[in-house]
């Protein structure tokens, strides 16, 4: 699942899933912090000017100049185990650049409600999970279209039911590219580590994620995406390898762009309990100009 996206991305993009620890020990117990590893309008071909087609490249950056606010989700329709059972993760993210003294940075915070299978019935719960956040260090790269971050994140246990968070707090690293030198094709990668630093959670978190993403302009604000988040957890040795293909639609008002996209995402590899066989992953982002 996702998790930073993709952004990212999640992040974050994408940020950055798998379900969180239960009190059983039934699922991953770091799986869903790799993701800690988605008004409708329309826009006339024809109206779609040069400066939307230069917004629609940079939509899907993570590491955009500009502040965002992005509603995404989830939905998984089939764990691994407890098998025969769905659950939901729903992000809030906002991410705003900022200086320290002549530096630019990117930061990102990312808070995710839970609908898990809990217990020993696997009953759901939904409530709040654990808040990520993550500073970004943008390098100049020399070419204003490659962004290029790296920076710290942390993981807070804001979690309102011990099934739905690690009960840990967790301290890594954070590393993205995005490269919109292309005004058809858009690419890079989210890349994420982390490891639990204290909490009274019984499992320690040690965990990472690799999300690639590509994106097809089709033209008109319309455009194709994958963006799919591969995490590996070290702690027991399970990871999730899923893949992905979806639709976005970019369009601007005044200063806002938007971006409306879903893409299903299906398994291809995987190993442990807590990850998703398939899951839809759909958003709604929000890139106001500075």
């Amino acid at each position: 699942m996702t998790r930073l996206s993709t952004e990212p991305g999640q992040a974050h993009g994408e940020p950055e899933a798998g379900l969180p620890r239960r009190r059983r020990q039934h699922t991953a117990p770091a799986a869903r912090a790799a993701l800690a590893a988605l008004a409708l309008g329309t826009t006339a071909p024809m109206a779609f000017a040069q400066a939307d087609a230069a917004a629609a490249a940079q939509a899907n950056n993570p590491l955009a100049s500009s502040t965002a606010f992005n509603l995404q989700n989830y939905y998984i329709g089939d764990l691994t185990a407890p098998s025969d059972t769905d659950a939901n993760q729903f992000w809030l993210r906002y991410a705003a650049p900022f200086k320290l003294g002549s530096t630019n940075w990117l930061m990102r915070a990312s808070l995710p409600v839970n609908t898990y299978p809990v217990g020993n019935n696997f009953a759901h719960e939904t409530g709040l999970g654990d808040l990520n956040l993550f500073a970004a260090y943008l390098i100049d790269t020399g070419n204003p279209a490659v962004s290029f971050g790296v920076g710290p994140q942390v993981t807070l246990p804001t979690a309102t039911h011990d099934g739905l968070g690690t009960d840990k707090y967790s301290m890594g690293l954070v590393n993205v590219l995005f490269n919109a030198s292309s005004p058809v094709w858009q690419y890079g990668y989210l890349l994420s580590w982390q490891h639990s630093v204290g909490g009274s959670g019984d499992t320690d978190v040690n965990v990472g994620a690799f999300q690639p993403f590509l994106f097809y302009q089709l033209g008109g604000g319309h455009y194709l995406r994958s963006a799919p988040i591969w995490a590996y957890n070290f702690e027991n040795d399970s990871y999730s390898v899923p893949l992905g293909i979806g639709y976005g639609k970019i369009f601007k008002r005044e200063k806002v762009t938007y971006n409306l996209f879903v893409e299903p995402q299906w398994s291809v590899a995987d190993k442990g309990a807590g990850w998703a066989k398939w899951q839809v992953f759909f958003g709604f982002n929000m890139q106001f100009a500075n």
